[in-house]
């Protein structure tokens, strides 16, 4: 509700109680030399003073008392006006000053506004901001600040800062952020610390853009910006790794005058290093020494730590050196950066010499450089060796809780939890006990090593008291016991979390939706997501990602497309993964013409594609039919310096099979040879699948022979397309000895396995050894398909096995079949020629309902039958359909 003021034009000049005291005492103490009667008279109106003050502070105290009695209404209003019917400013700012409750201040401010038939002084305005920032309720800020402008005056400096600071405090940065875009608005000026405090807690979070549009608004306000200020938004900038942002601040800060410092110059070092501009580290270690300023013990340490992790050691070595050049008190900082880089690159005996030579020169390594070392030892595995090491430290320096830590994890990492409890043991020993971070490493290494019910020992003995788990630890654990199936002890370790006041992220969230799709609980899943959004929990890119993933995966395709624009409808950039998502299950849902819409919607908004992108690209191309498309992406994705992988090279070689253009598919797969990768049963499959199709069977089984003697077993795909292909080569016995192999190699036949061999057998009229095929495949408990059926029916019936193949089609539909158009045709066929021409009849009249094409071959057929059988008037029927159908194909022809 917004208030219009009545007098807006009002100009109030206030002068307070406080200004009243200080000019009396001020007089008081001039009076050095006048009379008594002078004194006693000043000393009179001091005490009339003195005395308004307790009257303001007992009516403040009053009007508290009244509005916290009850809820705001017409009661608390008629109590205060029996108070004081028109408030005075001195007494409005103490009430505002006492009250906490920010809602009953707001109330008050706007009674006493309405009461005194005017505006409130900038006292009292600012006294209401105060409480505000320290309720942190900001719904009426906006209002205050307006009718502020409205009446010709701004928050003052320390209100500013509090609303800030408020916000700072409880981590609601961009909430800080929008409340000095606010004061921009109306045309306020932000206090300059209010700038500096917000800028330096976005620096913390890396909010870049953040803090560059408030640093801009500092200049423009004509606030002075320091060099310290500039480093604080080039390290962020750096550290993000835009490197060009940096620069141009850099650039700025020197066409303003300021010159670069030690710090500014030890900031550009170590950030430029580790984003891995090494070069550049150098160029401004190298800059520094030409501006005349001395390295000091942090330059020198940052630039040996950069090129430690940039594997530059011998340079990191030579600067070493030359810091240690004349220097009797060795830099404890250097030593230990310089440990780390031996360690890293696993030059442990170097590591120790540093370690000795530190000892000679009179400095005793501390636990830190020992621990950088147990770190690099436990990186490399060497578990023992760190156990060595962590008994020769007690000598030099007494182990703290990240030794204990390091060596947990290591032991942990290696599966060895008994020695990792036995470290715990020694620490308690020591007089540390394991903290959060300990038992968080122990569950969580333990999770990952599937020693589940060990980790859910170690956190159900926790003592509360003494460490108790965080978000971290749960997170942990829910995420452990759902990977490996046990999704519902994972829900109510969350439900134990929310119990403990502790808040789920989205990375719990994640864990339980991904792991109750993985187990088939779909619904499950979703009320999980539903009830993260009633929680007031944001789901970030991640678990958007994820979720979609697991919807398309459970067979929701419009649910996954939909979660897709939820993306862009929650404030997110769909990135590359999303879009890889995206295009693999719509191609895995037949929906792979939608591949190249999709890539070009990727690269339009900048995606730069990774190896499982431009695989799941290549691979949509392929299956709608562009595989010139996705061999130039093939090419693409080698220039951009992308290795191929077995995944791009099997699509690229199953679509050029699927089109007959099969030498250059068997070139590609000599190439995937060549790069020394080890190909999979897949595309040594697609490859005898398209050589067969063609007819170049002796191909095909030189294709089968390399992938055997390359250690693979053909599956069951395998030999069903060398099968098919022998098949359609009318090559029937040596598809039996190939079926006989694939039987002695322990590959399960399938029911498509015995539909082509029975179908190659019907065809050569092999009817009997088909049928025995077929009462083979009975007892394997497969289910024929309708081909199967239609062949062994139309075998049968021509065979002369009548009976079988009638008996055989009423259990086909008997059993949920739906016999098609051929399937019809062949046991008509057969029916009539064993003179059974009345159930031929009937079959015919029920291959009309249905709608399906009767052939003219089986017209003629049934129409001879009927004659025979003396069944005139249904011959009479059989002919006129017999005429149409003729009719209706000279129709065709001529047409």
């Amino acid at each position: 509700m917004k208030t219009t003021f009545r007098n807006p034009g009002i100009s109030l000049c206030i002068r307070t109680t406080c200004c009243q005291i200080f000019n009396t005492c001020k007089s008081l103490s001039s009076l050095s030399d006048g009379s008594s009667s002078e004194l006693y008279k000043k000393s009179a109106i001091f005490e009339g003073k003195i005395n308004s003050i307790e009257g303001v502070r007992k009516e403040v105290e009053d009007v508290c008392c009244i509005l916290e009695s009850g809820p705001w209404g017409s009661a608390i209003e008629n109590a205060l006006s029996s108070l004081n019917e028109k408030p005075q400013p001195g007494l409005i700012i103490g009430v505002l000053r006492k009250l906490k409750d920010v809602n009953l201040a707001i109330n008050y401010f706007r009674w006493t506004e309405k009461k005194t038939d005017q505006a409130h002084c900038p006292e009292a305005y600012n006294s209401l901001l105060i409480l505000m920032a320290r309720n942190k309720k900001f719904d009426c800020l906006e209002q205050v600040l307006e009718e502020m402008s409205m009446v010709g005056f701004g928050p003052s400096s320390n209100a500013c800062i509090e609303l800030v600071v408020s916000c700072v405090k409880s981590q609601k940065l961009r909430e800080a952020f929008d409340i000095i875009q606010m004061m921009r608005k109306f045309k306020f000026r932000p206090a300059f610390s209010a700038y500096t405090t917000l800028i330096g807690a976005l620096s913390a979070v890396f909010e870049s853009d953040l803090m560059l549009t408030l640093f801009h608004q500092m200049q423009e306000l004509g606030y002075e910006v320091s060099v310290h200020l500039f480093t604080t938004l080039i390290r962020v900038f750096a550290k993000e790794g835009r490197v060009d942002a940096a620069l141009n601040l850099l650039d700025e800060m020197r066409s303003n005058c300021f010159e670069a410092d030690v710090v500014l110059y030890n900031v550009c070092i170590d950030c430029f290093g580790k984003v891995g501009k090494v070069d550049m580290a150098w160029k401004f270690f190298h800059e520094m020494k030409a501006q005349g300023l001395v390295p000091d013990d942090v330059t020198f340490t940052s630039m040996i730590g950069v090129l430690c992790k940039s594997n530059r050691l011998q340079e990191a070595i030579e600067l070493f050196e030359l810091m240690e050049q004349d220097r009797k008190v060795p830099c404890a900082y250097a030593y230990n950066t310089m440990i780390m880089g031996y360690g890293s690159a696993g030059k442990f005996d170097e590591a120790y010499g540093l370690l000795e030579r530190q000892k000679a020169k009179g400095s005793i390594p501390s636990v830190i450089s020992y621990n950088c070392i147990l770190t690099c030892l436990g990186k490399k595995g060497k578990v023992q060796e760190a156990l060595r090491i962590f008994e020769d430290m007690k000598k030099d320096a007494v182990p703290n809780l990240p030794t204990y830590n390091i060596l947990i994890d290591m032991l942990c990492k290696d599966g060895n939890l008994e020695d990792a409890l036995r470290i715990q043991g020694a620490m308690k020993e020591a007089g540390l006990y394991p903290n959060v971070i300990t038992v968080n490493i122990m569950i969580d290494r333990l999770c990952k090593a599937q020693k589940l019910d060990e980790a859910v020992s170690i956190f159900e003995g926790m003592d509360h008291k003494v460490c108790c788990p965080n978000e971290v630890t749960f997170c942990s654990l829910i995420d452990g016991l759902g990977k490996h199936g046990r999704v519902n002890d994972a829900y109510r370790l969350y439900e134990k979390m929310l119990d403990s006041d502790k808040i789920p992220n989205a990375v719990v969230y994640t864990s339980l939706i991904r792991n109750f799709f993985k187990c088939g609980r779909k619904e499950d899943g979703h009320k999980i997501y539903k009830e993260m959004l009633r929680r007031g929990c944001a789901p970030d890119l991640m678990l958007l990602n994820t979720y979609m993933d697991c919807v398309f995966k459970a067979g929701e395709i419009e649910k996954g497309r939909a979660l897709f624009e939820e993306i862009k409808a929650q404030g997110f950039i769909p990135d590359v993964q999303s879009y890889s998502i995206l295009i693999h299950c719509l191609v895995k849902a037949g929906c792979a013409h939608e591949t190249y819409q999709l890539f070009h919607a990727m690269k339009e908004q900048g995606c730069i594609l990774d190896t499982r992108a431009y695989n799941t690209v290549i691979d949509g191309f392929c299956k709608s039919g562009k595989v010139n498309k996705a061999y130039q992406l093939l090419e693409e994705m080698k220039s951009k310096g992308h290795q191929p992988t077995v995944v791009t090279y099997g699509s690229v070689i199953d679509g050029l099979s699927k089109i007959d253009r099969l030498d250059e598919a068997y070139m590609l797969l000599e190439e995937a040879k060549s790069q020394g990768i080890e190909l999979n049963l897949v595309i040594y499959s697609s490859l005898i699948d398209g050589f067969g199709k063609v007819g170049r069977i002796d191909e095909a089984y030189l294709i089968l022979e390399e992938l055997m003697q390359k250690g693979l077993t053909p599956n069951t795909y395998t030999w069903n397309c060398l099968l098919d292909a022998l098949v359609k080569a009318e090559e029937v016995d040596e598809a039996l000895v190939c079926f006989k192999s694939m039987k002695d190699m322990n590959c399960p036949p399938n029911h498509i396995t015995y539909s082509i061999l029975i179908n190659g057998l019907c065809k050569i009229r092999k009817f009997n050894k088909a049928f025995v095929l077929w009462q083979e495949m009975e007892k394997q408990w497969l289910k024929p398909n309708t081909i199967t059926y239609t062949t062994m029916i139309s075998g049968l019936a021509k065979a002369g096995n009548v009976a079988e193949a009638h008996g055989l089609f009423e259990r086909f539909k008997a059993n949920g079949g739906i016999p098609d158009s051929a399937c019809y045709n062949a046991i008509i066929e057969g029916l009539s020629n064993a003179n059974r021409a009345t159930d031929a009849y009937k079959l015919f009249e029920e291959t009309r309902r249905k709608g399906f094409n009767i052939h003219t071959k089986t017209c003629v057929v049934l129409l001879d039958a009927l004659h025979k059988a003396e069944c005139l008037e249904q011959a009479a029927i059989v002919g006129a359909v017999l005429k149409e159908t003729a009719k209706s194909q000279h129709a065709s022809k001529y047409w």
